[in-house]
């Protein structure tokens, strides 16, 4: 089935600047980290006795999935707005892609819908969004501090734990069908996309 909009998945390790390209692009940008579920989900994984947001199974990808869908098909969805200090939605929002072609979706967990949205026909492309470790590191912390969205303690921890653990996020990632890509890479394949697409803007 041909469907008037397509997507494009932005997937990376957390802090690694996936909403700023996502914005440079140029395109609608849908952020996947609404997609989060509710801290008192009861199907929310745990270790060592505490909520591990960094697993997939934190996220709703089967509502992620059905809103890109509905976007791809129609061009606006309602979608969730989180509040991640508070763990939870906090509402709900139309989300338009203003007529274009592709639109962007980004997200911890994007590489984790590759699949399902190429086989509904939507995918028009996936990267894993790569930078430097160290440079990672600090930009998430930086963000993380700014907007308070833990006590600084508990962002430091889990900060070293993330720098650890980034390359087998990046392991995961491209082997569930995103492309490892630096930030110039995935400006130049979006651009490419989209003016490849019969529809361009």
């Amino acid at each position: 089935m041909n469907h008037p909009h397509r997507v494009v998945l932005l997937a990376g390790p957390s802090g690694s600047g996936k909403s700023y390209i996502a914005q440079r692009t140029g395109l609608p940008v849908l952020c996947l980290d609404d997609f989060y579920k509710d801290g008192d989900d009861p199907t929310l994984p745990r270790r060592n006795g505490q909520v591990d947001w960094e697993s997939p199974l934190s996220w709703d990808a089967e509502a992620a999935v059905a809103a890109i869908t509905r976007l791809a098909r129609e061009g606006r969805a309602d979608v969730p707005v989180y509040a991640i200090e508070a763990d939870r939605r906090v509402a709900t929002r139309s989300f338009d892609v203003a007529g274009s072609p592709l639109f962007i979706a980004e997200g911890i967990f994007a590489a984790d819908i590759v699949e399902e949205c190429r086989r509904r026909g939507v995918l028009a492309g996936a990267y894993a969004l790569r930078r430097p470790r160290g440079a990672t590191f600090v930009r998430r912390l930086a963000r993380d501090l700014a907007e308070q969205r833990k006590a600084p303690r508990v962002l430091i921890r889990r900060g070293v734990a993330l720098l650890r653990a980034e390359p087998a996020v990046l392991r995961r990632q491209t082997g569930l069908g995103a492309e490892a890509a630096r930030a110039r890479q995935v400006l130049r394949g979006v651009a490419g996309l989209l003016a490849g697409h019969p529809h361009r803007r």
